[in-house]
């Protein structure tokens, strides 16, 4: 149902950097670059995931409560992932554990703020 998701930046070649290094842990590789978005998939056809400048040209902001979940396989690429972001220059917002049931999670900020899961249900 989902075909792709942004998040907000105010350094798209930062944002670039950082997304590039931590979604090459799941094997996703840049599939789109344009003037203001970059975008990443794991097979064509697959959802997307992007970084995108403000269309209204106004400064990204971080939305509180707003989160995009990345699914990821298993338990212990949510560590390895996890643990790269922070070493990217992300902060942490929840360390890798199970959450519930069959839920596995971890939570981190971006170097803009904004807030994703690692997650495999």
């Amino acid at each position: 149902m989902i075909l792709y998701t942004t998040l907000g930046t105010n350094d798209l070649e930062r944002a670039g950097r950082f997304y590039d290094d931590l979604l090459a842990g799941m094997s996703a590789t840049r599939v789109m670059q344009l003037e203001r978005l970059i975008g990443w998939s794991t097979a064509p056809g697959a959802p997307m995931f992007a970084v995108i400048k403000p269309f209204d040209g106004q400064p990204a902001t971080a939305g509180n409560g707003a989160m995009i979940a990345i699914h990821v396989g298993d338990p212990t690429s949510i560590d390895a992932l996890h643990a790269q972001a922070l070493a990217l220059g992300g902060t942490d917002e929840g360390a890798p554990g199970p959450r519930g049931g069959t839920f596995y999670g971890a939570y981190f900020r971006d170097l803009d703020g904004n807030k994703v899961a690692l997650v495999r249900m």
